[in-house]
């Protein structure tokens, strides 16, 4: 059995703290609310649980032999970071016709170009999944953790998002907001090139 505690302790950190994910949380929440910010959380979660249990059973192997494969997923994932950033740039203005939130598909296949998704599930599969014991148990054991840990923190972020909503009423606060959330996943997405 694998401890829970140190875990649980990364899992929080790696949700709670800023990142593609958390920005994109934060835009949805001020944009389009709770309810239409709970899609993203949701596919974020799911894309999370998916990439978790791959590398639990064996994926982050494919890494060591082929170690482009991971610098093209980092290229691909810094591209739609600035995709990403281009679409969270120009969302919702009071008065604009809005673009829509990212959808539950989008979030969850996101995770699939998110270097740091990717770090997450790489250290608890290597980290964290206990070595002996039924394998799939284990899997899953440590996905359904990262989980259930994720999902609130990733429901603070969209909160965060909506709670600012309110200064975001005037269309320039709202979209020096959305500018600058833009700019940061911009910035992440270069950093990620390095």
């Amino acid at each position: 059995m694998t401890e829970l505690l140190p875990l649980m302790s990364y899992c929080f950190v790696m949700s709670a703290t800023p990142g593609p994910n958390n920005v994109m949380l934060a835009t949805t929440g001020a944009n389009f609310g709770y309810r239409g910010a709970l899609p993203v959380i949701l596919g974020i979660q799911a894309g999370i649980f998916v990439q978790t249990m791959l590398m639990c059973v064996g994926l982050g192997s494919v890494f060591v032999a082929y170690p482009m494969a991971q610098q093209l997923l980092r290229i691909a994932g810094a591209l739609y970071l600035v995709f990403l950033a281009w679409k969270l740039a120009g969302a919702s203005v009071a008065g604009s016709s809005a673009p829509k939130a990212v959808s539950l598909a989008q979030a969850a296949l996101f995770q699939a170009l998110n270097p740091k998704s990717w770090l997450k599930a790489i250290t608890m599969a290597s980290v964290f999944m206990p070595a002996q014991g039924n394998m799939l148990a284990s899997a899953l054991l440590v996905s359904v953790i990262g989980t259930v840990v994720g999902m609130p923190c990733n429901a603070m972020w969209a909160l965060f998002g909506v709670a600012i909503r309110s200064v975001l009423k005037a269309p320039r606060n709202q979209r020096i907001f959305n500018l600058t959330m833009g700019a940061i996943l911009l910035a992440l997405a270069l950093t990620f090139l390095r």
